[in-house]
């Protein structure tokens, strides 16, 4: 008997159909220069055959770090269809995270862009054992350059060895403790999540997309949908708000994806009002929260654009806020994080797993395609948060009478910074490495620019004086910069629950008084 999940298209198919389809169309342009739909679909053949060559087969694993470019994501696609799971890699992750990631993900395949990340290729390809290749994007003393193998491999066409029933993608997330989990989908939800994108996000009828946010995360959700529509995707490498005004301007764009912090940086940015922004329709933002007077000066400088999306790595999308949702005479409404997708179930539910009445706060919890199978090699982890059918989202809700959603709050500590997840744990754990530091906490506090800050409240050793500027430098080079705290004040004692653990709750409540902490 063949089950439902096992039939239908695979990933790369989906990705095939649509360069086969607009064959003649530009399919990206940007970083890497413009690479039409057929050119596209040639080079994912002529990387197939390179990887191939060097031992690639179904069954296998593999892994990219590249800034946005689309030869690199290409080459996803290319692994996809030779039947491998595919895991991108965070271009903004520290060494250690990346390494954790290839060795708990069973990498078999390793990609890098040679030019970005010349020494962290290096570092990788010879720390990390069980590697069975490794490929570069340009030449280095470490891989095979993927682009020579694809030249010299000549016309190949692309094929599709995957089949639906096949693990498709393990992307990884933070945890708020410990290290990362790999959320682990099949093919079915992979394409149930790019159907929901294409179904319910209101894309415009010319669709020019501008990725300026990591592909590797929810910009790349975005990829798919656009080349099923026929449009561009214009790929950009790292965030400046002069250029992205300049590029909106230049290359008559209809659409993109920015966290708050950017669209901030946008409104403050002098070159926003001699900006010709007219071909922009649809600005998607969403990942934190973004302040609702900013939100009110966006509608007013850019017009009826804004739409937000709300989702996580485990289930996405879950609900969106249209532009019509948008509206000034309804202010109410800039404090949802939407309305369901269509083929979305979302439930508010209590401990016990059950409804909680009309008007009362409960956990978000969604049935849907697009939700991922399984945490990777954490069955008790997954069996918590997929208890009784649902994903358990850790977001905490309320809902009005029309089924908008209203996040009050997050069951757990998670961070949302500048559009990042991050996670006090591992911060604590870098900062207690210090020897001048007896405890530490970490927190998000308020913050018009970031959403929430990071900031830490250490406990001194006896006769230790920490030093905050060091201990910053200390997390920065340890975990990266977007975990490194905006600030850390001393105290004397952190306040603990009745079994001695530090009360995140009564700490927050000190800076957080007045103000709703929320997810958008």
């Amino acid at each position: 008997m063949v089950l439902p999940w096992q039939e239908g298209l695979t990933g790369a198919s989906m990705v095939l159909r649509s360069l086969a389809r607009w064959r003649g169309r530009t399919a990206f342009s940007g970083a890497g220069g413009k690479i039409r739909y057929e050119q596209a679909y040639d080079l994912i053949g002529r990387y197939q055959a390179a990887m191939q060559a060097a031992g690639a087969r179904r069954g296998q694993r593999f892994a990219s770090l590249s800034p946005n470019r689309a030869d690199a994501w290409l080459a996803g696609v290319a692994a996809s269809g030779l039947g491998l799971a595919t895991t991108p890699l965070h271009p903004l992750g520290a060494l250690d995270d990346h390494q954790f990631i290839l060795d708990d993900a069973e990498i078999d395949f390793l990609l890098v862009d040679s030019d970005a990340f010349p020494e962290r290729g290096a570092a990788l390809a010879g720390g990390v054992e069980r590697l069975h290749g490794v490929f570069t994007l340009g030449p280095a003393d470490y891989g095979i350059d993927i682009n020579a193998a694809a030249e010299a491999a000549g016309a190949v066409s692309p094929v599709d060895l995957a089949e639906p029933g096949d693990v498709s993608t393990i992307n990884y997330t933070g945890g708020t403790t410990g290290k990362s989990k790999g959320v682990l989908r099949r093919h079915p939800s992979g394409i149930a999540m790019s159907n929901a994108v294409i179904a319910d996000f209101e894309w415009p009828a010319r669709l020019d997309y501008l990725a300026v946010a990591p592909i590797s995360h929810v910009a790349g959700t975005k990829i798919v949908p656009t080349l099923h529509r026929g449009g561009c995707i214009h790929l950009m490498q790292g965030f400046d708000p002069e250029r992205v005004l300049a590029t909106i301007a230049a290359e008559c764009i209809t659409a993109t994806v920015l966290v708050p912090t950017m669209i901030y940086l946008l409104l403050d940015c002098p070159a926003l009002d001699r900006t010709d922004l007219s071909s922009l329709e649809l600005l998607l933002y969403g990942a934190s929260p973004m302040s609702p007077t900013r939100l009110l000066e966006g509608l007013e400088r850019l017009g009826p654009v804004f739409s937000q999306l709300y989702g996580q790595t485990e289930g996405y999308p879950i609900s969106v806020l249209r532009r019509e949702d948008h509206d000034p005479a309804r202010p109410r409404l800039f404090a949802s994080c939407g309305h369901p997708c269509a083929a979305t179930e979302v439930a508010l539910l209590d401990d016990e797993n059950r409804p909680v009445a009309p008007g009362e706060v409960g956990e978000i919890s969604v049935r849907a395609a697009q939700v991922m199978e399984e945490y990777l090699k954490r069955p008790e982890q997954s069996a918590e948060t997929l208890a009784g059918g649902w994903l358990h989202t850790g977001d905490m809700a309320t809902a009005d009478e029309q089924g908008y959603l209203y996040i009050v709050d997050r069951k757990k500590d998670m961070i949302v910074s500048g559009g990042f997840n991050l996670f006090p744990r591992e911060i604590e754990d870098v900062l207690s490495s210090d020897p001048s530091v007896a405890m530490a906490a970490v927190i998000g506090v308020p913050d018009d620019k970031w959403g929430e800050a990071v900031k830490a409240v250490i406990v001194p050793r006896a006769g230790a004086r920490p030093d905050p500027k060091a201990l910053q430098e200390l997390v920065r080079r340890r975990k990266g910069g977007i975990y490194t705290p905006k600030t850390i004040d001393i105290a004397e004692a952190i306040p603990l629950t009745p079994i001695g653990k530090p009360d995140k709750k009564a700490l927050r409540a000190t800076y957080w008084a007045g103000r709703d902490r929320q997810v958008g």
